[in-house]
């Protein structure tokens, strides 16, 4: 009998996953998972997210049991033990062949390819596959044959070269024959320096993904575009989670868009076709991370930024963490990232600006914050976003567009909904003087006075990218 590994990883699910079909295909399947715990966390994979994963591999143990394959579990403390892992499970299962899905960032790529030497090195084939994206990083190049650093032509270029296979879904394996292989016993996660959410919040696996796109697109798809900039409105699909996780793959959020949207990606309604976009624009910093690997070391997209002159200011980085800022919608929106471990799209690129413009920290900072506590954080995605925030990433914002936060918070919050739920000290106050509380109304309200000005706060910011840019 022949068996197939298959390694799982960021794609915790068993239907429509390129990787597993095709071991399925082949014979008999042993999967395996290696929770690689300290190297994660020295990549600023905080309990949230740590979390999330461990109850996704409980679920996805539980889907591989309907279908008879077992799942094997190790614990590595690097990823480069993983080779010598995987090539002793092989020898233990009598397998002659690996499968895997491709994950994007630098450290994962170089994980992948030291397995595949060593697997082809010991006789056995080793393969992976382009699960996560429609085009595999360098399929889509600009006419010069670079890698696209705007996401614009790449977004065209991906709808152009779109073809009906790539977003072909694979087929879930019928249940095979038992190996007679034993699955092992899922440890339990240790303590972490943070505890994890409720997890009832992201309830894991992928029949919740299922569930929460088949609602978002029943009830609030087609409103997309209109109301996913408002934070007080459930108004976005809520499923950044389960795609950073491969509990939902991308091919099935497009097909199901096909379905409600007569067969179009591009055109029609306008709320489907804008939440598409947002699909497209994480393959985009998948591909960012393979073809401008700096990004991955810590590094601009923008290179001539690492000359900007960041401020030490220890003080307004912590205020900016506990919600204390002055700023009712960074407040409100911090506060509800470390409670909930989300955050809305439009309130993470309000708090992103905020700290690399308003208070000129280092965006490196902040993007390690978000990563420590999002239940979705994801390399490739946090990145695109904070650099763009900090304008020193692809599609940077011009320096000079700095967010008002409070007229940010008068436009998506008019009524001061979402801040009178995160701010309750503020919720007495007048629907329109929650946005910029006079001190006079506070009263004996327990709320800062802003830690900066705004004016003044550009005007620096201004003045830092103007010397860079003469530099």
């Amino acid at each position: 009998m022949t068996i197939t590994l298959m390694w799982f990883r960021s794609d915790l699910r068993v239907a429509d996953n390129r990787a597993l079909a095709a071991a399925a295909a082949r014979g008999p399947v042993v999967a395996v998972f290696l929770r690689a715990l300290p190297h994660w966390q020295r990549h600023g994979h905080g309990a949230n997210s740590l979390d999330f994963r461990a109850r996704g591999v409980a679920a996805l143990k539980d889907a591989l049991a309907g279908l008879h394959i077992p799942l094997l579990h190790r614990d590595i403390d690097d990823f480069a033990e993983a080779p010598a892992t995987l090539l002793t499970i092989a020898r233990e299962v009598g397998a002659d062949a690996l499968h895997f899905n491709h994950e994007y960032p630098l450290d994962e790529q170089r994980r992948d390819t030291a397995v595949v030497a060593a697997f082809h090195a010991a006789g056995l084939e080793a393969r992976g596959h382009h699960d996560a994206v429609a085009f595999a990083p360098g399929e889509l190049l600009t006419g010069k044959g670079d890698y696209y650093g705007v996401f614009t032509p790449f977004a065209k270029s991906w709808h152009r070269q779109l073809t009906a296979d790539r977003l072909a879904l694979s087929d879930t394996p019928a249940p095979q024959d038992t190996t007679g292989i034993a699955g092992d016993p899922l440890p339990e996660l240790p303590a972490l320096q943070d505890s994890p959410i409720d997890g009832r919040q992201w309830p894991a696996g992928e029949a919740p993904a299922a569930d929460r796109l088949e609602r978002f697109l029943r009830f609030r798809g087609r409103h997309y575009g209109r109301q996913r900039d408002f934070p007080a409105i459930r108004g976005t699909s809520e499923l950044s989670p389960y795609l950073a996780l491969g509990m939902l793959s991308p091919r099935q959020c497009l097909q199901a868009v096909l379905a409600e949207n007569d067969g179009s990606l591009a055109e029609g309604d306008a709320g489907l076709v804008a939440w598409v976009n947002e699909l497209v624009w994480r393959e985009f910093y998948r591909h960012v991370a393979v073809g401008f690997p700096q990004v991955c070391r810590h590094r601009p997209f923008q290179l001539h930024t690492e000359a900007l002159a960041w401020r030490d200011d220890d003080e307004g980085f912590a205020a900016w963490c506990e919600g204390r800022t002055g700023y009712p919608i960074v407040d409100a929106a911090m506060r509800q990232l470390v409670a909930t471990g989300w955050m809305h799209n439009r309130l993470r690129m309000i708090t992103a600006m905020f700290l690399s413009k308003h208070l000129l920290i280092d965006w490196r900072r902040g993007e390690a914050f978000f990563m420590r506590h999002l239940v979705d954080g994801e390399f490739c995605a946090n990145n695109g976003g904070w650099q763009w925030a900090a304008s020193t990433g692809t599609d940077a914002a011009p320096y000079f567009r700095i967010f008002n936060p409070t007229t940010q918070s008068q436009r998506f919050d008019p009524e001061g909904t979402f801040l009178a739920e995160w701010l309750p000290a503020l919720a007495e106050l007048p629907p329109k003087a929650r946005h910029a509380p006079p001190r006079d109304l506070l009263g004996g309200v327990d709320y800062p006075p802003p830690i900066v000005d705004h004016k003044a706060a550009r005007a620096r910011a201004l003045d830092a990218f103007k010397a860079l840019k003469a530099a």
